[in-house]
């Protein structure tokens, strides 16, 4: 009698499994496959290249006065540094017993600046600034660093136009995960 059970509850729920995977849009047979709509809020990530770089722009004055209101607290007023990371200066430093990484002399990409500020800046209200904000915030920096004259403004095209110190510095990553070009077919 247990064994005839046990066959009646393993047809059940391979029935009930048939049922829901008929039904379900999902590869594993249950729920339904999020909308283009419902993940674009989480589709924010941009590239080194600047891909996915959203409209706005935003000047170097209006930065500064962001960067004082939102950032400084933790960054110093001039990106020197305090609680949070240090932002300025550095340059030629790479090579030698006591680095300092910073946006100017480490980072190999300007748009990842935009990236890394709309994602978590400020630490305690990420992803509150505008596009336009973080635009104005990401000139600001670059220009403490000397790669913006302070009159510019920065959107979509000139952020990725930016060519960064450290650039060539980086080695490519061998694995496919990351979507190295070497790699996308055949791997």
């Amino acid at each position: 009698m247990p064994t005839r059970r046990l066959e009646f509850a393993t047809l059940a729920v391979a029935t009930l499994l048939c049922v829901t995977s008929a039904k379900a849009q999902s590869p594993y047979g249950i729920g339904r496959v999020a909308t283009t709509t419902e993940t674009a809020g989480w589709n924010i990530d941009v590239g080194g290249d600047g891909s996915n770089l959203p409209p706005g722009s935003g000047s170097v004055s209006h930065g500064s006065e962001v960067f004082g209101q939102q950032c400084a607290a933790c960054h110093g007023a001039k990106g020197e540094g305090g609680v949070g990371d240090r932002l300025v200066g550095g340059q030629g430093t790479l090579g030698t017993p006591k680095p300092v990484r910073t946006v100017g002399s480490y980072w190999p990409y300007a748009p990842t600046l935009f990236d890394y500020i709309r994602r978590a800046m400020p630490q305690n209200a990420p992803q509150s600034l505008s596009n336009d904000d973080v635009y104005a915030v990401s000139a600001y920096i670059l220009s403490l660093n000397g790669l913006l004259p302070a009159d510019a403004t920065l959107d979509a095209q000139s952020l990725a136009a930016i060519k960064m110190p450290n650039r060539n510095m980086f080695v490519r990553d061998p694995r496919p995960d990351v979507k190295n070009s070497e790699c996308m077919s055949g791997c």
